[in-house]
């Protein structure tokens, strides 16, 4: 079965950490890059961060950059996104995103919250 499966949300103090994983399955992970997106309530979806399918390069947007850091294993066909110092303008659904013809997953849900 072709999947993404988010996990790693949760409720975290502004400041805090959280790390997500985005569990890939059904297709040839290794090869795709694979992407990061978020979507805050009344907001269109955003690109966060990318990565190349060796790991080799990665992106940011200009909101995250140096604040989180995107990475794989593709022995594991996990893709991840660490994520410091959050802010509360940070609270989102994140979903991970591999080829187009791969559907969106449920998405994971961070809240940065005091």
């Amino acid at each position: 079965q072709v999947q993404l499966v988010e996990s790693g949300g949760g409720l975290v103090q502004p400041g805090g950490s959280l790390r997500l994983s985005c569990a890939a399955s059904g297709f040839t992970f290794s090869i795709y890059a694979m992407s990061w997106y978020r979507q805050a309530p009344g907001k269109e979806r955003e690109l966060v961060a990318d990565i190349t399918s060796t790991g080799g390069s990665t992106n940011y947007a200009d909101s995250v950059k140096g604040r989180f850091t995107i990475s794989r294993d593709n022995a594991k066909n996990t893709v991840y996104l660490q994520m410091k110092s959050l802010k509360p303008e940070d609270t989102a659904v994140y979903y991970c995103k591999g080829p187009q013809w791969v559907r969106w997953g449920q998405g994971t849900q961070v809240t940065v919250s005091s």
